[in-house]
């Protein structure tokens, strides 16, 4: 099996270009991020399901080797499906944010910064911890035979 390199060039930059646009605080930008990432996924299903072959129907006078595997094309099915949901989901953010706002940048939370800008010591979880914790005195462990029978007992 050989891939094009192109398509894998292709590939890469529908990546980049797609992680890029996720990046932006612009929910505009963020959907079509959205958008090229699933199409850059679509041909890496594509890529990665083999060669080109006959339809996987039955044909008798065809070999095993001969068909096309339908598992990357049930992929790519539903991976298109999942991009159209989530940009169908990512399209009513949108208009939401922009009836509220008349913006669709994200903006950044007043609580968010002020929780960031606070000291990460926790006194509860960062306090020192005695090395005996043990709260019976002289607890000595009694070595318990396990290997007694247990139907000899009286």
């Amino acid at each position: 099996m050989s891939t094009n390199i192109t398509l894998l060039i292709v590939m890469g930059v529908l990546f980049a270009v797609g992680i890029y646009l996720l990046l932006e605080r612009s929910l505009t930008r963020v959907l079509l991020g959205i958008v090229v990432l699933g199409n850059g996924v679509n041909l890496l299903i594509l890529a990665a399901g083999g060669r080109r072959g006959e339809a996987p129907l039955y044909q008798a006078e065809l070999g095993a080797e001969q068909y096309s595997d339908p598992l990357p094309q049930a992929l790519i099915l539903t991976a298109i499906v999942i991009t159209f949901a989530v940009t169908a989901f990512m399209l009513g953010i949108i208009y939401r944010s922009w009836v509220i706002s008349r913006a669709d940048v994200v903006a950044d939370d007043d609580e968010d910064l002020r929780v960031s800008q606070q000291s990460t010591f926790d006194f509860e979880e960062d306090s020192p911890v005695p090395e005996d914790t043990t709260e019976f005195e002289g607890d000595e462990s009694v070595p318990v035979d396990i290997t007694k029978d247990e139907g000899t007992r009286a």
